[in-house]
């Protein structure tokens, strides 16, 4: 992915703003309720723009460009986790609507995922970037069938939201062209920790969750193990989304992160991790990237649509 210096220019233009947005802002960002001039507004005007700038926003330029476009803008954005379980430790209800919890200077792995794949598609709309579009583009990925309910209503498992997004078009799993293998094992780990999860202390809540996790079973996930990944490298397109398996019983992932060619076209991760604490393009290969992750077994690999 090399960069002419038109580029170069448009993306020291962005670091200069990104400088200027860098103020410490509210973590969660509900639906309709961030200030115009916030740095998450601002954030979303200038990824647009860039987008829409370099033509990633035509119909026939791959979505997965455009995701990891996005991606290269948010380099260097904070870690922070449980930001969707926020307003459960305010005093919210996990039997409540939930709110939509949005932001763009604070990212988990999961949420960095979401808002790439948003903001990507929100950018092909016509118009100026509107907070309330980019709103709904997150809406219909977390959530089952893209309806925001209670607690129970969002894809907690991130194998279920790629089948759940696959089943609307959202994404395609490659995992079974890739030579994936199936993973039927049944997933149990929110129950099984049920201390882990505040929203779980509710006894209709826990049993909801039990539920849906009896609806996976038989659902298989297609797995590419660790050791073929590097035979199907080729295969797999920057943007496509990446959930890294793992061996913990009850679970059927540990990190979620896009796939990324570099300049020389060597595949690499783009995500945000807990260690090191800010998103990143890592320096591992994405092979040597999931062989260092303990537990891995491989990754399922999902394409947008």
């Amino acid at each position: 992915m090399s960069i002419p210096r038109t580029r170069r220019q448009m993306l020291g233009d962005v670091a200069t703003l990104a400088a200027a947005v860098a103020i410490p802002a509210p973590l969660a960002r509900l639906l309709g309720t961030a200030r115009p001039a916030d740095p998450d507004h601002a954030r979303l005007a200038a990824w647009t723009t860039t987008l829409r700038a370099e033509r990633l926003t035509d119909a026939k330029v791959p979505l997965g460009r455009a995701v990891v476009r996005v991606g290269e803008q948010a380099a260097g954005t904070p870690y922070e986790a449980y930001t969707l379980e926020a307003y459960l430790k305010a005093g919210g209800k996990p039997t409540s609507t939930e709110p939509l919890v949005l932001s763009l200077t604070r990212f988990d792995c999961v949420t960095l995922v979401e808002s790439c794949l948003a903001i990507a598609r929100a950018a092909r709309a016509q118009g100026a970037p509107s907070w309330e579009r980019f709103g709904r583009e997150v809406e219909r990925m977390r959530y089952r069938g893209g309806a925001r309910g209670d607690y129970t209503s969002r894809n907690h498992y991130f194998s279920e939201w790629i089948s759940d997004g696959e089943r609307r078009g959202l994404v395609r799993d490659v995992g079974a062209e890739l030579g994936g293998v199936e993973d039927t094992r049944p997933l149990r780990f929110m129950t099984e920790h049920r201390a882990s999860y505040p929203a779980l202390a509710d006894d209709g809540v826990y049993r909801a969750i039990g539920e849906m996790e009896r609806r996976l079973d038989g659902h298989a996930r297609h797995v590419v193990p660790t050791a073929r990944i590097a035979d199907v490298a080729d295969r797999i397109q920057t943007g496509d989304v990446l959930a890294f398996a793992t061996s913990i019983p009850g679970l059927d992932v540990s990190h979620s992160a896009m796939a990324y060619r570099d300049g020389a076209g060597v595949l690499r991760v783009l995500h945000a991790p807990l260690s090191g604490g800010v998103v990143e393009v890592t320096r591992r290969t994405l092979p040597e990237y999931v062989a260092a992750i303990k537990r891995a077994t491989g990754v399922l690999v999902a394409r947008p649509g």
